[in-house]
């Protein structure tokens, strides 16, 4: 029960926090944290403190492919949105988010046949990276212009979305092997809940652009799933944990720092 009760706290406080941010500083700044490790950093902890250090040692390597097989989900929910822009909101959420599991368990499925080692999956995730940053350059950006009230009963919303995602995957560890837990660990467990409330909150265009922005933090989420990998058998599941969101925020505030820097240059050249 106390295992279950921390999966709960640590998975609703991200998914409030994340969609604080989205209302508040918009979705482009939420969709790049998005990338920063919260949802598969809170995933690959509880199958290590379930099933063993080992176990997410080697689930980790396949969590590499899992974020392979997100932006694969979050593609073929922008696509189902433009073709379903004409029904009304329920209809359109849930036809995206039918087709855009289908394609996440599609990739998973395919990634799950191949036996790969941490480098291969590594690589390969760089390359989907760079291609999707490429391929979502064409997806427009959207503020949030008019702010609706935080209310009970979005807080629950989205506190019980965040709960059922997370126990739902961490639950299945056991069962699936560490090929498929890491698979699934991959899965948006934290972007996922804030693309639906935004959706159902402002529409479709606002999570555009929290798709679109997404892969611009996922470095943070390739170096932190590197360090898991070779970092949990050496330093345990603790150090270990610690020692991958040090690097990742490292990552992240690197980056931060370039983009806001070259965006300071190109204004005054302007």
């Amino acid at each position: 029960m106390a295992l279950i009760l921390a999966k709960l706290a640590v998975s609703i406080g991200v998914v409030l926090g994340l969609s604080l941010l989205a209302e508040r500083a918009g979705p482009r700044v939420a969709g790049v944290l998005a990338g920063y490790p919260l949802g598969t950093a809170i995933l690959l902890y509880f199958i290590g403190v379930e099933q063993g250090i080992d176990f997410a040692s080697k689930s980790a390597v396949y969590a590499l492919p899992g974020l392979i097989a997100t932006l694969s989900f979050l593609y073929a929910y922008f696509l189902a949105s433009r073709r379903c822009a004409t029904l009304p909101v329920v209809p359109q959420v849930v036809l995206c988010s039918l087709c855009a599991f289908g394609a996440f368990l599609g990739v998973s499925w395919l990634f799950q046949l191949t036996a790969m080692s941490l480098t291969q999956a590594a690589v390969v995730l760089l390359v989907a990276i760079f291609a999707a940053l490429v391929l979502f350059r064409k997806i427009e950006n959207q503020s949030i212009l008019n702010r609706v009230r935080l209310t009970k009963g979005v807080v629950l919303l989205r506190a019980a979305l965040a709960s059922v995602i997370v126990l739902i995957i961490s639950g299945l560890a056991a069962w699936i092997g560490p090929r498929w837990a890491g698979l699934l660990s991959g899965f948006p467990v934290t972007l996922y809940p804030i693309m639906l409330i935004l959706h159902f909150t402002y529409g479709i265009g606002p999570v555009h652009t929290l798709i679109r922005n997404f892969p611009r933090g996922m470095g943070a989420l390739w170096v932190y799933i590197l360090t898991v990998s070779l970092g949990y058998p050496v330093l345990g599941l603790e150090l270990g944990t610690l020692a991958a969101f040090g690097i990742a925020t490292v990552y992240l505030v690197s980056y931060s720092t370039f983009v806001w820097m070259r965006r300071k240059s190109v204004q005054a050249s302007s």
